[in-house]
């Protein structure tokens, strides 16, 4: 299966989701124009990944800043990630890098490890 890549912009954060692997990568700034578009090859890709996944699969999130509308897709992506998990194939881990002076992405980190029930760790970084 092909990687999942997607460069970042000043609106979209990068996106690279190698299935080889089973490490995936966010990070940037999420307030893209169309929110389901940009992030809809994405979620179709996840679903195709879970037919025949890697034993482990990673996400690392480390996004600056994000809208509603894009908490909305990330959390379709772990919800994506948690069926993979619970149907056995792949261990999930998800990391939830943020700057240890943003509160505020901070507890988006905490609200989602609440929402979701898989490995969820999260892991301030000194800027």
């Amino acid at each position: 299966m092909e990687p999942y890549h997607s460069s970042s912009t000043p609106k979209t954060p990068l996106l690279k989701f190698d299935a080889a692997s089973g490490t995936f990568e966010m990070s940037g700034k999420s307030i893209p124009e169309n929110t389901a578009g940009f992030y809809k090859p994405l979620i179709d890709w996840l679903d195709r990944y879970s037919e025949n996944p890697a034993a482990a699969t990673t996400l690392n999130i480390q996004l600056d800043y994000f809208n509603t509308s894009s908490s909305k897709s990330i959390m379709e992506i772990l919800k994506r990630l948690e069926r993979l998990e619970k149907s056995g194939k792949s261990k999930v881990l998800v990391n939830w890098l943020y700057d240890e002076n943003d509160e505020d992405i901070q507890e988006t980190g905490e609200d989602y490890k609440s929402l979701v029930p898989v490995s969820f760790q999260l892991v301030p970084i000194k800027k």
